[in-house]
């Protein structure tokens, strides 16, 4: 028979290389992210549009929220996340259309 706590700590170690993984995968999809909104930092700039479109973000929140909800999430959680990244785009745009 399998001794509990080394077998306990091989499944905490696998959790541990899933979060990892994961956490990796995170900070490439937020890279892509950004490259696509210097791009449109660069068309808003081009075309004397705002920085923001808050009826956008506010519908995506919505969204985003309901998403979140319906797959066991902590919306608060989420929108606070996604708003700390939009944030984040928006201060990577040209500094002009700031």
């Amino acid at each position: 028979m399998t001794d509990p706590i080394a077998k306990a700590a091989e499944i905490l170690s696998d959790h541990r290389e899933s979060i990892d993984r994961l956490d990796i995968i995170l900070i490439y999809l937020l890279a892509e992210r950004i490259s696509h909104t210097k791009q449109i930092g660069k068309l808003k700039l081009k075309h004397d549009l705002p920085p923001s479109d808050l009826v956008r973000e506010a519908a995506q929140m919505a969204n985003y929220e309901l998403l979140a909800k319906r797959i066991g999430l902590n919306p608060v959680f989420v929108k606070s996340v996604l708003r700390l990244i939009i944030d984040e785009a928006i201060s990577n745009f040209p500094k002009k259309l700031i």
